[in-house]
């Protein structure tokens, strides 16, 4: 399973020399902290050697390489949007995903020229896509997604009619390599069977000095939070966002918290979209990264039980993620402000 791959902080080896406070890690270890920006910019630097970590209120916990996702395959993620693109600009985004976070969290993406070439992958209803071409020219822009039903929605969007609209794969991108000034993705790689693979693509599909921005969730760190997420979808740590990019051959990578107006910078819950992350490509052609076959084909068959007890059982865990937003909005107008909630 897409599990096997999301090996981040086990597998991290943070180096010292970076103080100046000092903490432990989620799983106990000692490690250095620095300072971060006062955007909830997290820089990781372009070099393996350092990097610059969050204070320990915002570090993900420690949790098992394999859980049981059940939505986070891509069958069950086709069917799920199948209905939820019915309600998904009007019930999802005013809760995780609004418009002044997505002006925020694209804004590290550098969308400077309008004629830059731009690929928005998994951009679903075109919310986020409706951010871009505030900077590019629509007719240069491509909408990618695996769901019919959620680009029908963007189609609907009269700033989004030159767009480019493609059903596709964000693991198996149909585009040339060194295509693209610009990559973005908000919001899909939580149905990413294999991340790295994805984060692969990107690099493949920008030019030299092209530059990806990834807008995801993060993991909880509140037990009940932590029980869902994991029989939801993928919610990576920070620290995987950060390895991903440096495995496929990222330069520059940078981390950028985000977060809706009841947010406080503690995670507690998770974030269905809680970080940009942005890497530049150093170098034209394809990621040194080797890989495998893929984690998941959809062409081999699933058997109908399973697929239906996934699917449920998915779609119930998101519920969950549903009236999280209410909770914590209700809290943030009764817990005094200045306060973490």
């Amino acid at each position: 399973m897409a599990i096997s791959m999301l090996y981040g902080a086990q597998n991290l080896k943070l180096i010292g020399g970076i103080a100046p406070a000092t903490g432990l890690g989620s799983d106990g270890t000692k490690f250095h902290f620095g300072g971060f920006s006062k955007k909830g910019l997290v820089s990781y630097g372009g070099s393996y050697k350092t990097r610059t970590l969050a204070p320990i209120c915002s570090v993900s916990s420690s949790r098992p390489a394999s859980q049981p996702r059940f939505i986070q395959h891509k069958q069950e993620a086709f069917w799920f949007y199948r209905f939820l693109s019915i309600v998904y600009d009007h019930v999802i985004n005013p809760g995780h995903w609004t418009e002044d976070m997505r002006d925020d969290a694209l804004e590290p993406a550098d969308l400077y020229d309008r004629n830059m070439v731009v690929v928005d992958v998994g951009g679903g209803t075109g919310f986020t896509t409706l951010g871009i071409v505030k900077h590019v020219d629509a007719k240069n822009v491509t909408i990618l997604d695996q769901s019919p039903h959620q680009l029908a929605k963007a189609k609907e969007k009269e700033p989004l009619k030159e767009c480019k609209i493609v059903e596709g794969d964000a693991e198996d991108l149909p585009f040339p390599t060194d295509y693209a000034d610009r990559y973005v993705s908000a919001g899909s790689i939580e149905y990413w069977p294999d991340p790295q693979r994805g984060i692969k693509e990107a690099y493949r599909v920008l030019k030299i000095g092209g530059k990806a921005c990834l807008i995801g969730p993060v993991y909880p760190t509140f037990w009940l939070s932590r029980f869902f997420a994991d029989v939801w979808m993928l919610f990576p740590k920070e620290e995987e966002y950060i390895e991903w990019f440096k495995n496929a051959g990222f330069k520059d990578v940078k981390l950028k918290r985000i977060g809706p107006k009841w947010y406080r910078g503690v995670r507690r819950h998770g974030l269905i979209m809680g970080c940009s992350v942005t890497g530049v490509k150093p170098l034209s052609g394809d990621s040194p990264l080797q890989l495998g076959p893929k984690v998941e084909d959809v062409r081999k068959p699933v058997n109908p039980l399973v697929f239906l007890f996934r699917l449920i059982l998915g779609a119930m865990a998101g519920a969950y993620y549903v009236l999280v937003p209410i909770y914590m909005w209700i809290k943030d107008q009764i817990v005094p402000k200045g306060r973490p909630i």
